[in-house]
């Protein structure tokens, strides 16, 4: 296991790196000209902090990138997001450790090991919560979770799935798991649920491929339909990998959803446990949108230079968030394509992209372990 350089003071009054950009910013509110050079400070200070405190990521930034501070968001040194499965990388006190998030993995597979300190478990729940807040809005909502409650038997130790179920669970109430614990749809006990809600929205929240093979699935076989009611809304995100072999793309999946089950508002979002807080929300045009604490660049896949709109390359994804593992700028195994940035016609500030699926020859990899899922 690499060894990590220990902080200077003690982790009880550590001396962390501010945010550049305040906590409570809405997070689509800021143009360009205004959230870069906030973005570009958070992310030079979180290079300097890791590089002091994570040996391993000093050597890799010295050797790849130099340690001259970044002059635009397109020089901030990244890491490959495949390395978090073969390094420990750490930029805190292991004694300062309160969660540990694993990525998902098949049997044999190495998993992602992402270490959160108070700190930075504290700037991800906040900036999510804004980010959910600016598409639910504050009230919390009776929320059906599509999957099982069995999966958060371990609260100290996540991987990724449980962790996205209890990150957006905050924002629900009365919580009914729809799903036992062979991932079974209980259907009644759902339509119990509906019933007592009945004229009020509800907040449903489910990893793609789970939405899709447990719960709407197991609707259309049964010969059934459900109603989630006018106003209802559905967050999801993850294992698109599986519903695109089966050739099923975000208009047929919407289209189904609404059909069966009565839900109008579908919400993709992408992210994954490398960089749990900063996920890119879609909007009502289908896009996927980089909030104010964090950013996306393209990159061609055999060059690794910045691609302008409408060229396809691989996906690096920056944030302003983690200060526990030097997890603020990554380039993913994902093949996606920028549409422009600050112009999008639902009206967010930013830039706003796609993700089209992963890179040839790119170990399959889902947030929300859909491999290990039985068909």
């Amino acid at each position: 296991m690499p060894a990590n350089t220990p902080p200077q003071q003690p982790t009880a009054t550590p001396d962390f790196p501010g945010m550049a950009i305040a906590l409570d910013t809405p997070p689509y509110s800021l143009s360009t000209a205004q959230k870069q050079p906030l973005l570009l400070d958070a992310l030079n200070a979180l290079t300097a902090w890791h590089a002091q405190h994570c040996t391993p990521y000093a050597n890799m930034r010295q050797r790849m990138f130099g340690t001259a501070p970044a002059a635009c968001r397109e020089d901030v040194p990244w890491l490959p997001v495949r390395l978090f499965k073969t390094q420990d990388l750490m930029s805190s006190e292991r004694s300062s450790i309160i969660k540990t998030l694993t990525s998902s993995g098949t049997t044999g597979q190495a998993v992602s090991r992402i270490y959160l300190d108070r700190e930075t478990s504290l700037r991800q729940t906040r900036v999510l919560t804004a980010i959910m807040a600016s598409f639910l809005g504050k009230q919390r909502l009776p929320m059906v979770i599509v999957d099982s409650a069995d999966l958060l038997k371990d609260r100290s130790r996540f991987n990724a799935r449980a962790a996205g179920i209890l990150g957006f669970s905050v924002f629900g109430r009365q919580h009914h798991y729809c799903l036992d614990a062979g991932l079974d749809l209980q259907i009644d006990a759902l339509q119990d649920f509906l019933a007592q809600h009945r004229g009020a929205p509800i907040l449903a929240f489910g990893f793609t491929f789970v939405v899709w093979q447990r719960l709407l699935q197991a609707v259309i076989a049964q010969g059934r339909k459900l109603d989630f009611g006018p106003g209802s809304t559905l967050i999801h995100g993850g294992g698109w990998k599986r519903l695109q072999d089966q050739q099923v793309n975000n208009a047929t999946f919407k289209a189904l959803l609404r059909e069966h089950l009565g839900l109008e508002r579908i919400f993709n979002y992408y992210g994954m446990v490398e960089q749990v807080g900063s996920i890119f929300m879609e909007c009502e045009h289908g896009h996927l949108h980089a909030p104010a604490f964090a950013d996306v660049i393209v990159r061609d896949p055999l060059t690794l230079e910045p691609l302008p709109p409408g060229r396809e390359g691989a996906v690096q994804v920056l944030s302003a968030l983690p200060v526990s593992y030097p997890g603020h700028s990554l380039l993913t195994e994902d093949l996606g394509v920028l549409h422009g940035e600050d112009d999008c016609p639902c009206g967010r500030h930013g830039r706003y992209f796609s993700v089209l699926g992963r890179l040839p020859q790119a170990e399959l990899r889902g947030c929300s372990d859909t491999r290990a899922i039985p068909a």
